[in-house]
């Protein structure tokens, strides 16, 4: 089961295949309980896991750039310390 998909701007790489199952499901409830729907359904959820993959991607590289700029300013304060006990 896939996360509430809200409005189609918030997941622009997805909103094409969130059109399609809305559109099938747009059918009935006969659809969505046959088993018709699913090849769209599979279709989206493997664009919305690529979609977080890659945002986890994209903050995990944010995290390390800010740990080692947290690491530089310690690393110059402790100089400074250690300066000023010379």
């Amino acid at each position: 089961m896939h996360a509430p998909l809200g409005t189609a701007e918030r997941q622009l790489a997805c909103a094409e295949l969130i059109s399609a199952l809305e559109q099938c499901h747009a059918k009935g409830m006969i659809a969505k309980l046959s088993g018709v729907c699913n090849e769209q359904k599979e279709a989206l959820s493997m664009c919305l896991r690529k979609e977080r993959l890659d945002r986890t991607a994209r903050n995990r590289e944010a995290a390390k750039d800010r740990t080692a700029k947290k690491k530089e300013v310690w690393a110059a304060l402790e100089r400074e310390k250690a300066d000023e006990k010379v």
